[in-house]
């Protein structure tokens, strides 16, 4: 596909933000994994369906360069609310997950969140790794396991069983914070004994917060659709301590140098998805996503499903 010569060329890097998040403020990401490379294939994800199922661990992007992306946007953003590593794939599937966080400790005061699924955190390596980190967030959406194979599609050998023994497990010993989301699925996840049920398995878990969160925006699978807000309330009240509904509120920005005009007519001759825009702006998946929901939401642009892949065209 091709895009007018007029946007922007960057160097691409493996840090992006900072970006605005409800639950971690203004966060400087990093990227540590190729687009959509994951233990899991979830249904929800707004990146889109995963193209490289895959529990094995390597070194996806030099530990180096990482450092050097680093310090160079703490040179402009000098205080992040967190840094925070997640981004277009597992994080915990890098090798040198644990290298990366302790010499980040050696750039910058800030404290360090890791978004994971937390189907690694009962690996041990995995687990000493991660537990230098000082805020850990990760995933848990389904009662049973016939709701984890539904909603989760996890690779062979995961089991829902597994998840929260790992996550119980690293738990112990652990010195920071664990903040658990739970996304729920109407029609699917949205009922009082599935949400008990991973009430229940969230006690063993122990973690300090507890966020809900819903479809806000397109999924990998257009059969998924978001819980009312007042459903959310009162699941809320399920868990303890009780949980707080976590879907970031919608920005209004535009990124700098990419206006929405240029995109609409780019995305005017051919649709894209998330993974193609990303790469011709040189913006992380995650900017591009939050770019797109905010022009979904003002009918600029519209979602649209080929072959199993989320795409997003301009509106007449």
């Amino acid at each position: 596909m091709v895009f007018p010569s007029e946007f922007p060329v960057k160097t691409v890097s493996h840090v992006y933000g900072p970006v605005h998040s409800r639950r971690l403020g203004l966060s400087l990401g990093v990227d540590l994994i190729p687009f959509k490379t994951c233990p899991l294939d979830c249904i929800y994800c707004q990146l889109g369906p995963t193209t490289k199922k895959t529990l094995r661990r390597a070194n996806y992007v030099p530990v180096d360069r990482v450092l050097e992306d680093l310090k160079r946007s703490l040179e402009e953003f000098p205080e992040p609310d967190f840094i925070t590593l997640a981004g277009s794939g597992e994080p915990t599937l890098h090798s040198g997950i644990g290298e990366i966080i302790t010499r980040i400790r050696t750039v910058s005061s800030r404290p360090v969140a890791i978004l994971t699924n937390g189907v690694l955190l009962g690996d041990e390596d995995v687990k000493n790794s991660c537990r230098l980190a000082d805020v850990i967030v990760p995933s848990l959406d389904a009662g049973n396991e016939g709701e984890y194979a539904r909603v989760n599609r996890p690779a062979r050998g995961l089991t829902l069983r597994s998840l929260v023994d790992g996550l119980a497990g690293f738990r112990e010993g652990f010195s920071g914070e664990i903040w658990l989301e739970v996304f729920l699925v109407r029609g699917v996840t949205d009922n009082d004994d599935t949400v008990k049920k991973i009430a229940r398995q969230a006690c063993l878990i122990r973690p300090d917060r507890v966020h809900l969160n819903t479809a806000v925006r397109p999924t990998a699978e257009d059969s998924v659709f978001p819980v009312s807000f007042p459903e959310l309330e009162r699941f809320a009240a399920f868990f303890s301590p009780e949980a707080q509904i976590a879907f970031d509120q919608p920005s209004e920005k535009e990124m700098p140098g990419v206006t929405e005009e240029k995109l609409t007519e780019s995305l005017k001759r051919r649709p894209a998805t998330i993974e193609e825009i990303s790469a011709i702006l040189q913006l992380s998946p995650v900017q591009v996503t939050k770019m797109v929901d905010r022009m979904v939401r003002k009918n600029r642009i519209r979602v649209v499903r080929r072959q199993g892949a989320v795409h997003y065209t301009a509106l007449p």
